[in-house]
């Protein structure tokens, strides 16, 4: 992992890149065979995201598909979304959020939880993250 990375998940990292008031940029690094994130929003952002290499999938409204280098994505706020890299080779993403909300305060809590031994977090802390968050990420149970 990069000095100064934040840990996402078991399989992903992002770097901050810009943080100001009105835009949060990252540059996010997806190791391959990871599988979707839960389903969810955020209410009041909306996301950017551009494939720098390699390739993510993607779910917005039910509908799946491949987004490979080059390729561009807006998710609007309130629009339930999962990416991932299900592929074979790491897929890297440059991402931005508008306006920066609490994103980056949330990033920095999710790695707060994130164990050492590169597993997954213990459910609890999560649920109670994902709680004091709840004006940044909303998860979507439909």
């Amino acid at each position: 992992m990069a000095a100064g990375a934040l840990r996402l998940s078991p399989n992903s990292t992002l770097e901050i890149r810009t943080s100001e008031p009105e835009v949060l940029e990252v540059e996010a690094t997806y190791e391959p065979g990871g599988g979707p994130p839960p389903n969810h929003l955020h209410p009041a952002q909306d996301e950017h995201f551009e494939i720098l290499e390699g390739s993510m999938q993607v779910i917005t409204g039910g509908d799946e598909r491949t987004l490979e280098t080059g390729d561009e994505i807006d998710i609007p706020r309130g629009t339930a979304h999962q990416m991932w890299n299900g592929g074979a080779v790491p897929a890297k993403v440059r991402w931005e959020t508008r306006p920066r909300g609490r994103t980056e305060d949330f990033f920095r809590a999710v790695d707060g939880v994130m164990p050492d031994d590169g597993g997954m977090p213990d459910l609890g802390p999560m649920l109670e993250l994902i709680s004091a968050y709840e004006d940044t990420f909303v998860l979507v149970t439909d």
